[in-house]
């Protein structure tokens, strides 16, 4: 028999935390979430609460749990498309569909009573949480921005009543081994032209506090007609630049400013932690920090994070310029290849920017809705 229990006390949000541990155990290709920021998303000083309500929910089978998964109200989203919707998030199980069934179930009749007419996800809070279910590349390393999971899982979302809403693709991507002259050529053209120029690197604190609300601006101007995507409200920006603060490098920073210093395009690599959070399994006292900061020195491979331009200067060869950047980075700096984070499959323009890479897709995420029933 299944049970649902919904996770109210600090006992059951361990085992909502930890859960995941136990069933990725000896996995080789699954990068935990760090266990401190987990623990985070149940305090009442999440920011993400300001704009959300959520549960979260454990699946016993026989006194064990045998799996999880979170529900979100995200009121800034469901004000931007205009529909009332909660998320799925955090949804780990055993290959049991009696178990994902109980899972959404819980889900959908606490949605539904938020007044919820479509469950859709995997997503978190906003767009710098883990999203996309994978569903291609299941004996590829996940990056630390992303979630790794079992090759049963789509089966049993999909058994529950869910289809494809939107899919993801991503890539490995490989530097040329000589910098790119056409690349050069055309962003030097492209600054002259609209007097752009790119910021200097300087140290991370300075560059926080004068680019940090240019960069976030930025971000809710470029990203926000897309799918799942959220305004970063104050409090929001703060935690996530407290979340990434230790992962910054400013070498995989690129900026460019207009000649008033406005931020209107940013790229962002992070050095990958996948092998040292795995090995500390998601801890970082008391040998998790030591080895995050060891990886980090010795980058050898890079996380893209995100490219964003500002729409006035979409299709007017910035992003030439972000690449330059990118690629005199990973050469001068020996990275031998980077993984990009999720990019719509229907989003062709950043798709055709990888061309002048030696790139392969190696994963492919998906994002499923499901119609409720009206209470």
């Amino acid at each position: 028999m299944i049970t649902i229990k919904e996770v109210l006390t600090k006992a059951d949000r361990k085992k909502f935390v930890k859960f995941p541990y136990k069933l990725y155990k000896g996995n080789e290709f699954y990068v935990p979430v760090l266990r401190i920021d987990e623990y985070a998303m149940f305090s009442e000083k999440n920011p993400s609460y300001e704009d959300c309500t959520a549960k979260f929910f454990l699946a016993y089978k026989d006194s064990e749990i045998v799996g999880r998964i979170g529900a979100i109200i995200q009121n800034l989203h469901n004000k931007k498309i205009g529909e009332n919707r909660v998320r799925f998030t955090r949804f780990d199980s055993i290959n049991d569909q009696n178990v994902a069934n109980a899972l959404f179930k819980a889900v959908e009749e606490w949605g539904a009573m938020q007044g919820a007419e479509i469950c859709h996800g995997p997503l978190g809070f906003n767009d710098l949480e883990r999203e996309g279910l994978l569903i291609e590349g299941f004996d590829q390393l996940g990056t630390y921005e992303e979630q790794y999971n079992y090759d049963y899982y789509p089966k049993l979302i999909e058994n529950a009543g869910y289809e494809k809403e939107v899919d993801y693709i991503e890539y490995k991507v490989y530097p040329p081994k000589e910098k790119n002259e056409r690349f050069a050529r055309i962003a030097r053209e492209v600054l002259r032209r609209y007097e752009l120029k790119v910021a200097p690197i300087i140290p991370k604190k300075q560059y926080l506090e004068k680019y940090k609300d240019g960069v976030f601006d930025l971000l809710d101007k470029a990203y926000g007609p897309l799918y799942g995507v959220v305004p970063y409200t104050d409090k929001v920006r703060k935690a996530i630049i407290d979340a990434f603060k230790i992962t910054i490098d400013m070498r995989f920073i690129m900026t460019i400013l207009d000649k008033n210093d406005k931020v209107v395009a940013f790229g962002l690599a992070f050095p990958s932690m996948s092998k040292s959070v795995q090995k500390s399994k998601g801890k970082l006292f008391p040998f998790g920090l030591f080895r995050i900061m060891r990886e980090l020195k010795n980058v050898k491979h890079i996380d893209f994070e995100l490219i964003a331009v500002d729409p006035e200067y979409q299709g007017k060869g910035v992003n030439a310029i972000i690449l330059n950047e990118l690629v005199n980075k990973m050469i001068e700096n020996n990275i031998e290849y980077g993984d990009t984070n999720l990019m719509l499959e229907y989003n062709t323009k950043i798709h055709k920017q990888w061309e002048s890479f030696n790139f392969v897709q190696n994963k492919r995420r998906r994002c499923y809705k499901k119609v409720l029933k009206v209470q």
